[in-house]
């Protein structure tokens, strides 16, 4: 399972260490970010992916994180 997300990272030092809490609280997601396309794109891929938790974790680090269809 793939879930991709809109998010509004710009920094790549942020994105780094948003990747370390979001691995340490998933790890057996894989999770990337690609600060380089447009919806600065989150996306994380492995079983029982549950959005809000995703959504939640970048909030509380004050980042916007919405689902892409």
């Amino acid at each position: 399972m793939v879930e991709v997300f809109k998010t509004d990272v710009h920094n790549e030092d942020r994105a780094i260490m948003l990747l370390s809490v979001l691995s340490q609280r998933f790890p057996s997601h894989r999770i990337n970010f690609d600060l380089e396309d447009c919806d600065r794109i989150l996306r994380v891929e492995g079983l029982n992916i549950l959005p809000e938790n995703i959504i939640s974790v970048l909030n509380a680090y004050g980042y916007q994180c919405l689902i892409l269809d």
